[in-house]
């Protein structure tokens, strides 16, 4: 779909981004066959308004209890609710379907709390302030104007209506799951699976509200993903830390710094609740105590100083086993201390940590269905108890949503030949009749590159996998004359070899690469990494190297040196050849002469592809790394180059895509001798909620650029 800018009659200055409808009905070749989407249609009432209100709650309480507050509120406050029963999104937007009794309202609204110590049977319950005031009246007949196949071309989609019908049919889902992102999770759809390590697979949906030329559909789809595992903070850190795999058996014992630091990283922002009392309460973690729990002193209310261990002993009746254990601090303001073994991990928390290889593989294997089961899930969340339509939200917004998926036709299209090179000259491929994949075995690729100076750097490794090198470089350089492209068969300066650990140190990691290019004049083409292991900091060397450093990187592992075979060296070769500027393959039939009616020969087009990849969950300071690619060569368009910047930490807009975009379209014009007269441009990553805000910015730094 290409794009047009229309002013907005409301503001001049504002301008919209709007969709340009397709020129035609799709295409006629290929053979016609009989398709289901998992897309569910959504029936508006489009002369119904959505009353959009703003919620602040003080103090602010977090999204399950705020849900708790919004389900005493509605239930107490009934008639200045005008008896609706409004969706909210569980932070600030509350949508209902018929005006309250006043634009500005405010309710005190009471949760009880589970006495402390059992002298206090009179305290009160907590009490919330809740204020509600109008924001808006959203109308769905620009809804219906949008969706209308004979309407305004240039109307844009009203995104405002659209997310409110989102927030109202996520509704009851929110209250019977365990939401993430765009999916929700719940253990109603086939329990927890154990994964290892302190965590569980859960299974779930994905659902999202979409304008489609057959009307709104409401996209949902199967989903899997890793949870904490609700157990003791004790038996969770036995599984997450395996120096501490024995602490039942050495109750004894304390943590050392290194275990202490550990143990702060496993348990950072993880909420939790305690098992000694009866609570609703929930805490969230903020770190050990420097003393451990045999040491620690508080104020009571009185302001009597009590001993930790006799004020359970005391109040509870209990004795506390892991004396020499730290406890759990949940304020980062006054001292509020937690014994670890009383601790427990609240359900429904997402997993952010890394998987390992292990963990990956079972939840991978529980998200891996046929078709038809897959199917058979979805129908059987579109048709149960926590589903889309399981609660009375359709009804109260006047939607009709449908349980059959949608069917339309498809078109098988017949595959496109492919060319390889073959010692000058020319040959097509053709996918087999038997696995249906082109076969690149026995030819070269289409235009291979030159590599004179190229440098290996080894991290960690045995003595043993370190003699492995000399081959190793051997059987690459034979492997690459095999496929048409030149790997010198000596480093432009000796091999380096470096500890495991360097990659844990990004200063000394970008002054060891620094070193490397300055011994090689400035003129390295291809730096190829060995490491012993996966290491957390394979991402720093690839961030270092290709945007501090400026030079191309290929890591492979020690394991894959010991037993060289060829689909290894062939990849590895081909990888290289792509980064360094040549062509695996090219289409036999360029693309001009495939798509006649679209694209011609004279007419020059690039392709642009960007991304943005962020930290680990984990990760608050790291910045995020930006990544543009672009064709060179026209008509053939399989040559790319890249450009990749860093950026603020988190940043889903791309900050310097102009400049990235401007350095792309100088290399293109170098190739073909003249600018693009289209960019053909496809964005990744970016969720729904920034979708329209990506585009307006990242489509104006395009046309800067």
């Amino acid at each position: 779909k290409s794009l047009s800018i229309k002013s907005s009659s409301v503001d001049a200055i504002t301008q919209e981004l709007v969709v340009a409808k397709r020129p035609d009905c799709g295409g006629v070749e290929g053979q016609v066959i009989s398709l289901i989407a998992n897309h569910f249609r959504v029936k508006v009432e489009t002369l119904q308004p959505i009353f959009h209100y703003n919620v602040d709650i003080s103090p602010c309480p977090s999204k399950e209890v705020a849900r708790v507050l919004k389900r005493k509120l509605v239930e107490e406050n009934s008639t200045l609710l005008s008896g609706a029963y409004p969706a909210f999104d569980g932070r600030k937007n509350l949508y209902s379907p018929v005006e309250f009794k006043g634009h500005r309202l405010e309710f005190f609204v009471s949760l009880p709390v589970i006495p402390r110590i059992k002298s206090d049977v009179d305290q009160k319950g907590k009490v919330f302030r809740i204020n509600i005031n109008f924001v808006a009246k959203l109308e769905g007949n620009g809804l219906g104007k949008y969706l209308s196949k004979d309407g305004d071309e240039c109307v844009p989609l009203p995104q405002e209506y659209l997310h409110a019908l989102d927030v109202v049919l996520r509704e009851n889902p929110n209250e019977k799951c365990f939401p993430s992102g765009r999916s929700l999770y719940s253990t109603s759809m086939g329990g927890a699976k154990e994964i290892g390590g302190g965590a569980i697979g859960l299974r779930g949906f994905f659902q999202s509200l979409r304008p489609t030329q057959q009307g709104l559909a409401l996209n949902v789809d199967f989903s899997v993903t890793a949870f904490h595992e609700s157990i003791g903070v004790i038996p969770y850190l036995q599984k997450r830390i395996r120096a501490l795999h024995d602490l039942p058996q050495r109750k004894d014992r304390s943590l050392t710094t290194k275990e202490r630091i550990e143990v702060e990283k496993e348990l950072k922002n993880i909420r939790l609740f305690v098992s000694h009392r009866d609570t609703v309460q929930r805490y969230r973690f903020s770190s050990l105590t420097e003393e451990i729990t045999e040491k620690l002193w508080f104020e009571d209310r009185d302001g009597r100083r009590l001993k930790l261990v006799e004020y359970f002993k005391d109040q509870y009746d209990y004795e506390i086993e892991y004396r020499n254990l730290p406890c759990i601090q949940i304020s980062r303001t006054k001292p509020c201390y937690l014994p670890m073994e009383l601790c427990m991990i609240c359900e429904g928390q997402k997993f952010l940590g890394k998987l390992s290889d292990d963990q990956m593989a079972r939840i991978m294997k529980m998200g891996s269905q046929r078709p038809k089961e897959r199917r058979e899930i979805i129908n059987g969340v579109m048709n149960g108890p926590v589903g889309p339509t399981s609660g009375n939200q359709g009804e109260e917004f006047k939607l009709q949503i449908s349980r059959e998926m949608t069917r339309l036709n498809g078109r098988i299209l017949l595959p496109p030949k492919l060319k390889l090179g073959d010692g000058g000259f020319v040959r097509e491929v053709l996918p087999s009749r038997t696995d249906h994949q082109w076969s690149l075995l026995g030819g070269h690729v289409v235009e291979g590159t030159r590599i004179e100076k190229w440098a290996l750097i080894s991290f960690g490794g045995t003595h043993a996998q370190k003699s492995h090198i000399p081959k190793f470089i051997t059987q690459l350089c034979l492997k690459c004359e095999q496929l048409g492209i030149f790997l010198n068969k000596h480093t432009c300066i000796t091999s380096q070899f470096e500890p495991i650990h360097a990659l844990d140190n990004v200063t000394l990691l970008e002054n060891k690469l620094c070193k490397i290019k300055r011994a090689s004049s400035n003129n390295l083409q291809l730096l190829l990494c060995v490491m012993e292991k996966k290491h957390k900091g394979y991402g720093d060397l690839k961030r270092i190297a290709e945007t501090r450093v400026g030079v191309l990187s290929q890591c492979c592992l020690y394991t894959n040196l010991e037993k060289l075979n060829s689909v290894f060296l062939a990849n590895m070769a081909l990888k290289i050849n792509a980064k360094v500027g040549g062509s695996t393959v090219s289409l036999f039939n360029p693309l001009p002469s495939q798509i006649p009616r679209l694209l011609t020969p004279d007419e020059a087009i690039i392709f642009m592809g960007a991304d943005v990849t962020h930290p680990h969950p984990l990760d608050d300071s790291s910045p995020s790394v930006a990544a543009v690619v672009g064709s060179l060569n026209w008509p053939s368009a399989n040559k790319y180059v890249s450009r990749i910047r860093s950026q603020t930490h988190r940043q889903e807009i791309i900050e310097n895509l102009g400049e990235m975009v401007s350095e792309i379209l100088t290399e293109f014009h170098q190739e073909v001798k003249k600018f693009p007269s289209r960019i053909i441009f496809f964005r990744d990553g970016v969720s729904e909620t920034q979708y329209y805000k990506v585009l307006k910015e990242e489509l104006q730094s395009l046309r800067a650029g």
